[in-house]
């Protein structure tokens, strides 16, 4: 890759791609080295331009976007920023598209083009940049990713005092879908904070649901938190650990962003060394910025067993970084080994009332 970031756009509509273009290339970091209608003319382009990233639109004549994008995967892996709409059936193909392997995803705003783009300019020119540096792993013709569930043994142990919470944002679907399906129906509960806009949250706890062994479920206010559960941060809502007796509940708020996000890991994090204590265990994964990095160090000053995500297996190596750095991870594992490790720990210490 040069200096510059070379881009692709692809997108059925004309002021899309001039939109998209012209904001791009406003930025010195950033050159677009081509636009087109469909993944035919897109498939050439890619051939001859040699980009470092493509934006996808997901609807488009000729053939729609996750089908072009299973072919990238398979014979040119490379860097994919998605753009869709915020529609049910949007979030549905967002969700299909980053299992495929796409590096993030932008929101088209639901009216007013122009303005809504002009908005989203510095998430748009950031994502592109953070892709660009993303790890992409190619895909066989056919290939999935059987769920490790069915396979998943109980850990045996009573888990009721047990919390374990996770934070992820870019290519945190993917990971957080591999330890979801690697966890016993008898694990501890889990609270995850995955960067993800409101409307997203909910489907993409019903594809894990489907899939895992544990229940999973977008999180709601006052809910007790059980084992063999698993409780996903809406969109657009703090998630938080309280304790209440002997239980443990989520409290949902819609206070101001944290570190840039509302959810923030920050803010899960912060509500568990203060609720669980050492009776927590704390797990940073791949995503770009540094939300997370702090509320894991006081989970670990309070004596919570905490793991980050190795370098090799993030597709963005941002946040378990800045988590490492400040020294809040004790260990920093492969993503398929991060579900055996949260078990393990279960086992390896005795719960603190």
């Amino acid at each position: 890759m040069g200096d510059k970031v070379r881009v692709v756009v692809v997108d059925d509509s004309a002021l899309m791609r001039q939109l998209l273009s012209r904001m791009m290339a406003s930025d010195p970091g950033i050159e677009v080295v081509g636009a087109a209608p469909d993944p035919v003319v897109a498939r050439e382009m890619i051939k001859t331009c040699n980009p470092d990233v493509v934006t996808l639109d997901i609807e488009m004549p000729n053939m729609d976007g996750l089908s072009f994008l299973e072919k990238i995967m398979r014979l040119r892996p490379m860097p994919v920023v998605m753009i869709s709409s915020l529609t049910q059936q949007g979030a549905d193909a967002t969700l299909q598209a980053l299992e495929i392997g796409a590096v993030d995803w932008v929101a088209k705003p639901k009216v007013d083009l122009q303005s809504g783009l002009l908005e989203k300019q510095a998430e748009i020119v950031e994502k592109i940049k953070t892709a660009a540096r993303a790890r992409v792993r190619g895909r066989q013709r056919g290939e999935t990713r059987a769920p490790a569930a069915a396979s998943a043994p109980k850990s045996g142990y009573a888990s009721t005092e047990r919390i374990v919470a996770i934070g992820a944002s870019t290519g945190g679907v993917e990971a957080l879908r591999e330890i979801a399906c690697a966890l016993p129906a008898d694990s501890p509960g889990v609270l995850i904070t995955q960067h993800m806009p409101a409307g997203f949250t909910s489907r993409f706890a019903e594809r894990l649901n489907v899939l895992a062994q544990v229940t999973v479920q977008e999180a709601s206010d006052g809910q007790r938190v059980l084992p063999g559960h698993v409780y996903i941060a809406p969109g657009n809502h703090h998630l938080e650990l309280v304790r209440t007796g002997a239980n443990y509940l989520c409290r949902l708020s819609d206070g101001p962003p944290v570190s840039g996000h509302r959810p923030s890991i920050d803010v899960l994090f912060r509500s568990v060394a203060k609720n669980a204590g050492a009776n927590a265990i704390g797990v940073i994964l791949t995503g770009m910025g540094k939300d997370g990095a702090v509320g894991l160090k006081e989970m670990r000053s309070v004596g919570a067993s905490t793991i980050g995500q190795n370098e090799a297996t993030c597709v963005v190596y941002g946040m378990p970084k800045a988590a490492a750095v400040i020294g809040a991870s004790e260990i920093e594992l492969a993503i398929d080994r991060i579900a055996a490790a949260i078990i393990e720990r279960c086992r390896d210490r005795h719960v603190r009332i």
